[in-house]
């Protein structure tokens, strides 16, 4: 169920930045909105996946051991590496799930 709404939230951001940011669709938007829309994907994925990333059941879960921890920093360095969410999403939830697997 989780993997669902995960792959079902990740479905629906790209097609919404499809939809806005495909340049041979007849859809314009200004250069505000569209530098707004940027911005608004990671700041989605970060106030979503922070609290997961450093809360545990009642009190602060990170360390060097945690899953959660290590996918997250692979995420940020992922995201600075191919400057591409979709990419970096994809690849870190590939991490994340080899992590749980290994550890």
């Amino acid at each position: 169920m989780i993997l669902a709404t995960l792959l079902g939230m990740a479905a629906l951001v790209f097609f919404n930045r499809y939809l806005f940011l495909e340049p041979r669709l007849p859809l314009r938007l200004g250069r505000n909105l569209r530098t707004f829309l940027e911005f608004a994907v990671p700041g989605m994925l970060t106030a979503i996946c922070g609290p997961i990333l450093f809360s545990g059941e009642k009190s602060l879960a990170a360390t060097l051991v945690d899953p959660y921890l290590l996918a997250g920093l692979a995420a940020v360095g992922l995201m600075l590496w191919t400057r591409r969410v979709l990419t970096t999403v994809v690849l870190s939830m590939g991490v994340f799930y080899l992590l749980r697997w290994l550890l």
